[in-house]
């Protein structure tokens, strides 16, 4: 599903998400500014329990939503280790709605029957075999969604 793309990291760098093959990955469209912004907190908590299991989280900052990360994506990045300890990967700000879409977030669009992402932190958890297992809206705790991981896990 999302591995025929690439994207780049926050340092610049551009990144094959082929790399994530046969991984449990929740891809998730972050804020620095949002009231759901604490979320990051959550994400890394997922992380970090479940990374040595094949688990990770890709999380890609969006200005689309009220501005709410305004930033260069120096700036975020600092924020969100600064702030919130985040050490899974994030990649560079990018748009999930409209004409200028990233391809990873199309994807994922089509593959929920979702028109449009309606709001930051919107999360997708992908299967090993790379299929669409759920989509947790905004308000969706992070935490809530251990069951799924683990069973994807499995």
């Amino acid at each position: 599903m999302i591995y025929p793309f690439s994207a780049k990291r926050i340092d610049g760098t551009l990144e094959s998400l082929e790399k994530y093959q046969g991984t449990v990955v929740l891809v998730v469209n972050t804020a620095s500014f949002c009231g759901y912004t604490p979320q990051l907190s959550a994400l890394e908590t997922l992380y970090q329990d479940y990374r040595d299991q094949g688990f990770v989280v890709l999380g890609f900052p969006c200005n689309q939503f009220k501005e709410q990360d305004p930033h260069d994506n120096a700036t975020i990045a600092a924020f969100c280790v600064s702030q919130y300890g985040v050490s899974f990967p994030m990649f560079e700000k990018i748009d999930v709605n409209g004409d200028q879409a990233h391809p990873v977030f199309k994807t994922l669009k089509e593959a929920a029957g979702l028109d449009s992402i309606r709001w930051n932190f919107t999360k997708f958890l992908i299967g090993r075999d790379g299929t669409l297992i759920e989509t947790a809206d905004t308000r969706v705790d992070p935490l809530t969604l251990r069951a799924q991981i683990e069973e994807a896990l499995i």
